[in-house]
């Protein structure tokens, strides 16, 4: 599935753990991986420009954290990030430059690219989002399945088998995701893509495409 592959779904130059997917094929494998590669980077962070401020947690010294925002390790806040009031970040959570984690907002074994905002009553679980991703009030990756079986990856009659049991959602570079949508175990959104508010995504999602429903999903012009 060529839609799915890391390069054809993010700009690696726009996250400071470029890094992380060397020798991937598809952003999924990463997720495993997430929390060590932090432990890693973080101890060769330029201490002029961030602060361990506690094990494993490590925050740009012009980043914006609220001090209301619950933070657990391993976490890297890049330089001017926004962590607003009541944000929770479980852990295992790379937040880019300049990127916003809202009110509300709950982060865990993710990676968001620079400039993603999560602003408003987000869950982002078990997810890479991609440069400039930006998910409206409300809306959430499921990150496990009903009956609890391991995700796979569908395109029509293609399938990838993940091996994960949580999967929450991969974002290509400049989605925008609309208000109260939730984005099913397994779900891969193409770059420059929309969905509609209200959604009920599984699946792939194209490149440049509008989802209004499963069975509309249109070419943008």
């Amino acid at each position: 599935m060529e839609s799915c592959k890391i390069s054809n779904l993010y700009n690696l130059s726009e996250t400071i753990a470029a890094d992380l997917f060397t020798g991937l094929t598809y952003p999924w494998e990463a997720l495993p991986k997430i929390s060590g590669f932090i432990c890693e980077l973080g101890k060769s962070l330029d201490p002029q420009k961030y602060e361990q401020r506690a094990e494993n947690i490590w925050v740009a010294k012009n980043a914006k954290v609220a001090p209301t925002a619950n933070i657990n390790g391993p976490v890297i806040i890049d330089e001017e990030a926004e962590i607003r009031h009541c944000a929770f970040i479980r852990g295992n959570a790379i937040v880019g430059k300049g990127a916003v984690v809202g009110n509300s907002t709950e982060l865990k074994n993710v990676v968001l690219f620079n400039k993603v905002q999560v602003p408003h009553y987000n869950y982002v679980g078990d997810a890479i989002l991609g440069y400039k991703a930006h998910m409206g009030a409300g809306s959430i990756t499921s990150n496990v399945k009903s009956d609890k079986t391991l995700v796979v990856v569908k395109d029509g009659k293609e399938e990838i088998a993940t091996g994960l049991k949580k999967f929450g959602a991969m974002l290509g570079d400049e989605v925008e995701v609309g208000c109260n949508s939730v984005l099913n175990p397994g779900s891969v959104i193409g770059r420059n893509s929309n969905v509609y508010p209200l959604s009920m995504v599984r699946g792939i999602v194209p490149a440049k495409s509008i989802y209004k429903n499963k069975n509309e999903i249109v070419e943008k012009q």
